[in-house]
């Protein structure tokens, strides 16, 4: 992939105004930067501009709230923050709001991560697979603590041996499953979402080197399925946050309906099926 592109500006101009801060701490911490390379890679400053760039707009809707006479866009932001309440509702229940903050952060740093790319002199965050790891380790890390913190150590690790409306001696079945499943998690966020970025953002180069041979604007159909796809991408993403959430600190409502309805074990089924 970095074959195919040029190197970024941006990513130039940011290395040459951080380097004589940065190159003495990497030093002292032992760790000596490849010869030629980059002392801080392009999805590291792309993904400081989307975090500046959220930071901004944030402060900017903030100083210009009204209840009275909300702007347009502070009307699209507010539609999007009550769709995800919704989300967190609908799977979690009322405390699932407490949660907003750092799942619908992450969306949005996935989202605008995912459309940066289809901007002239940008890349694309989440085309690099150490980006996506790191939003798939910090969901995981932060399901994983508060189901721990809603249930206690115990019967949080006893859940994973026996579910809501499995039967105790399958235990020694089910552990292992459990296991195996929740640690995969890791995986299957990280890799569908550099996947469909990855292969969008190599397509669109390849396009664009082959354009001025045969056609000017042979990217731009990629381009406008980049528009969908990473959108698509984010929300699945949200998603699939809040069923784990959902299945680490909403265990004692499964269990009250677990023998009449049989919830909880359809609940676990279903996560399991979306790994």
């Amino acid at each position: 992939m970095g074959n195919l592109e040029h190197e970024l500006l941006i990513v130039q101009v940011v290395n040459a105004l951080l380097d004589p801060i940065v190159r003495p701490i990497m030093l002292a911490l032992g760790y000596q930067p490849a010869a030629g390379a980059e002392l801080i890679p392009n999805y590291l400053v792309i993904g400081g501009l989307v975090v500046v760039f959220w930071t901004v707009i944030s402060l900017l809707v903030k100083s210009r709230l009204s209840v009275e006479n909300p702007s347009k866009f502070q009307i699209v932001m507010e539609d999007l923050v009550m769709a995800l309440v919704g989300m967190l509702d609908e799977w979690i229940g009322p405390k699932g709001r407490q949660f907003l903050p750092l799942v619908g952060a992450l969306g949005a740093f996935i989202l605008v991560c995912n459309y940066a790319g289809l901007f002239p002199g940008l890349m694309s965050p989440t085309s690099s697979i150490n980006v996506t790891a790191g939003c798939a380790v910090t969901i995981w890390v932060y399901y994983h603590f508060h189901g721990i913190k809603a249930q206690g150590v115990w019967p949080y690790l006893k859940h994973f041996a026996m579910p809501p409306g499995v039967p105790v001696w399958l235990a020694p079945i089910m552990l292992p499953i459990e296991l195996i499943s929740h640690s995969s998690r890791v995986m299957s966020l990280t890799l569908r979402l550099f996947g469909n970025i990855f292969g969008e953002e190599l397509v669109i180069a390849i396009f664009g080197i082959l354009s001025p041979v045969f056609f000017p604007f042979l990217p731009l159909p990629m381009m406008a399925l980049g528009v969908v796809t990473g959108g698509l991408q984010a929300f699945i993403f949200v998603l699939l946050s809040i069923i784990y959430l959902s299945g680490a600190v909403a265990v004692e409502h499964h269990d009250e309906h677990a023998h009449a309805h049989g919830e909880g074990h359809e609940m676990d089924a279903a996560e399991l099926a979306t790994v």
